[in-house]
């Protein structure tokens, strides 16, 4: 049997910019997406703290160590400059492969930076 479990996670990252006429999506800073073991056309989560949105979307790499979290496209609608997101991602494992795995989680610190 295979399950879905949490494979990274993005805690409390600020939105930085949003950018409603581009092809739809998230971009995040290279560092920040490295740090969390996530790849460029990833499939995510973002969930908004602030309003309680909860979209899903791909990534794009940001400029790194620019601190970039921009929602593009029609996902800048679910969030606005400043409000705090967390990004995840799953991944589909055999169950007792999940039962050793553990995820890879940031918390970002002032700025988005590591």
């Amino acid at each position: 049997m295979e399950i879905e479990i949490l494979k990274s996670k993005v805690h409390r990252v600020v939105i930085t910019e949003a950018n409603l006429h581009y092809v739809g999506s998230l971009t995040l800073d290279q560092d920040l997406m490295d740090a969390a073991h996530l790849i460029v056309n990833e499939k995510v989560q973002v969930v908004n703290v602030n309003t309680g949105a909860r979209i899903e979307t791909y990534l794009l790499k940001g400029k790194r160590g620019s601190g970039i979290c921009c929602l593009n496209g029609p996902a800048a609608r679910s969030g606005a400059v400043g409000d705090i997101v967390i990004v995840i991602s799953y991944a589909r494992m055999d169950f007792e492969e999940a039962k050793k795995f553990k995820p890879w989680v940031l918390f970002p610190k002032k700025g988005n930076k590591l």
